[in-house]
This record gives C-alpha cells, structure tokens and sequence, in this order.
C-alpha cells in the first residue's frame, strides 16, 4: 500500500475560511454555492426532511439533482416539480425504493444516463426510526428498519462506485444521528443501525482513498421533521403486534410507544443541507469524515476524536497506515 495525495480535513470549513481570506469580498456560503454549479446529486429519501430541503437547496446552488423517492407517483413528487419548474431548477425525480436491488440499479442508471456519466454526489438519506425496547422488536421491525437504514444505503453505493472508480472522483455522503455514536435507552434497534452505518462508511472512506472518492458521515441532532410522524408510524405497527407477556415487562413504555411528535425541537432543518453543500464545496480529499450536525450539543464529537485516534494507535503504522492517515489528515 503506499501513500495517497487526497487529504480529508477533520475541520472542514478551514478550505472555505482560506478561499473566503483570499477574496474577502465571497463570503463562505457564496463560494459553496458556486461550487455546486454542475454537480450531479442523487438524495435517496427525498421525498421528506433533510431530503426534500437538500433537493431544493443543491438545485438552487446549480446542481443537477436526482430526488429520488418510492410509491411514485406522489404529491411530494409533484411539489418538488412544481418548485422546480417555478424556478427554472434542474431536478429530476426518480423511483428508488431501497429495499430493492433492481429498483436501485435502475435508478442509479437512469441517474448516470441523464448526467452523462459518474455522479458527483450520493446522499443516503433515507432512513426510518422504530421505537421501544430491543425485546420488543420483533424480527419483521428488526429486518425492515436494518434493510432501510444499512442495507439500502449498501445497495445505493455499491451500484454508483463503478462509475465514481473508473472516473477516480466522487463524494458518497451518509446520513447517520448522534445516536448513531451514543445511545438512549428505548430506541428500538435505531442506533444499532446507525453505529453499522457509520463503521460500514468508515470502512469505505478508508477502502476508497486510492480512488479518489470521498466519505462523509452526517450526524444531526433532534431535528422537527416528518420523521417524528413516520417513526410513530412504524411504531404503532409494532405496538399492536406485541405479545401481552412482552408488554407487561415494559409497560409505560409502551404506553408511549407511536406518540412522539418531535415537540420542543425547534433547529432549523435546513441546517443539514447547508452543512452538506459546504462538504460538496471542499476540494476532493480535504473533506471530513465526520461532521456532527445541530446548534445544541454534539456529544458524538468527544468519541469521535477518541476513535479516530485509537484507529491511528491500532493501525498507523501498519500497511494500512497511510489510508487511515488519509481519511484522517494526519501526516
């Protein structure tokens, strides 16, 4: 293994502060907004939240947006047309369920056919939350919510890296949650597939350094989307399968089970989109591979600098050494 020339900065705004200090007068946002001009993206989970916002926030910033969503035709689909139309943006919107093989291939096809080649951007968005206790998860919970957050985010890379390989540039940008480095008890199998989110896209950022394609992992707070609505959806599904024996151990939680409404959370959701588009802005090799999300606190930061470093102490001066380095800008 030898030494790669790509660089991932841990603190990612540093590129914009310095392109900002050599021309003072283009603020940070303005030159992330002029480095997205052109860039093909494709949001899985596009149809709410973090991904509808970021469809219509990258596409205002230029880019070639690929929104894609399941069970079209929809009205969310619609209103994104609509905008874009309004607008003059470029936005196409594309069936992908990731729960499917095929589904995915074709759309990510479909993507690569409308842009002319390797996409620029993949953001695995989407995802579901199923609450209650780990007893309480039955295995139809424990498959579904694994198949949407790890294994469609799987899926949806595995089918756009032969392109981003043979193009040697790409960026593939997952959206985990603190939670997906802490836990809070009663969350069903939520974190448990955020933390296999998180090493899974460690791994590749590490894998893909000699092909000049980047990783980052989001991870957002608490934020008021209609996540809240969607989790109590599947919750509630849950809730009435529960066996009687299993609810008496555990029963004002599941009293409460399918009735969170996000209340008292009030940051901004377009915060994430912001974030994302200043990480699509930074030179290939200098982006982070974490970026913790949310104007409250961030307790994932703490254990995200202690892992970093006990990955350098386990493997820095192994062969694989000078990928680790990389993903972790370190000389």
């Amino acid at each position: 293994m030898t030494d790669h020339p790509h660089r991932r900065q841990v603190l990612g705004g540093a590129a914009l502060v310095g392109m900002a200090a050599l021309a003072p007068q283009v603020s940070a946002q303005a030159a992330a907004t002029q480095a997205l001009k052109g860039k093909s993206i494709l949001i899985t989970g596009a149809a709410t939240g973090f991904g509808y916002l970021g469809a219509l926030h990258y596409a205002r910033a230029g880019a070639k947006v690929f929104a894609t969503m399941r069970n079209l035709p929809r009205p969310q689909a619609a209103e994104l047309l609509k905008a874009a139309e309004a607008e003059k943006l470029d936005i196409s919107v594309l069936e992908l369920d990731v729960l499917s093989d095929s589904r995915v291939a074709q759309a990510v096809s479909q993507a690569e056919t409308q842009a002319g080649g390797a996409l620029d951007v993949i953001i695995n968005n989407a995802g579901i939350g199923i609450t209650g206790p780990i007893e309480l998860q039955d295995m139809e919970a424990t498959r579904l919510i694994f198949d949407t957050n790890v294994f469609g985010a799987q899926r949806v890379a595995r089918a756009a890296l032969p392109a981003m390989r043979k193009a040697k540039r790409g960026l593939i940008i997952a959206i985990s949650s603190q939670l997906g480095r802490v836990i809070v008890p009663n969350g069903g199998h939520y974190s448990a597939t955020k933390f296999a989110l998180e090493a899974m896209n460690e791994q590749m950022a590490y894998e893909l350094v000699a092909h000049g394609i980047d990783v980052t992992i989001i991870e957002p707070g608490g934020y008021p989307t209609d996540v809240w609505r969607n989790r109590n959806r599947y919750t509630g599904e849950l809730k009435a399968r529960i066996d009687a024996e299993r609810a008496a151990g555990y029963p004002a939680v599941v009293s409460r089970m399918g009735m969170e409404d996000g209340s008292g959370r009030s940051a901004d959701p377009m915060d994430v989109p912001r974030a994302i588009a200043d990480i699509i802005a930074l030179p290939a090799g200098q982006r982070p591979l974490r970026r913790a999300v949310h104007p409250g606190p961030k307790p994932q930061e703490a254990i995200n600098e202690v892992a970093a470093k006990v990955q350098m102490q386990m493997l820095g001066n192994s062969p694989y050494g000078p990928w680790v380095k990389a993903v972790h800008d370190i000389g």
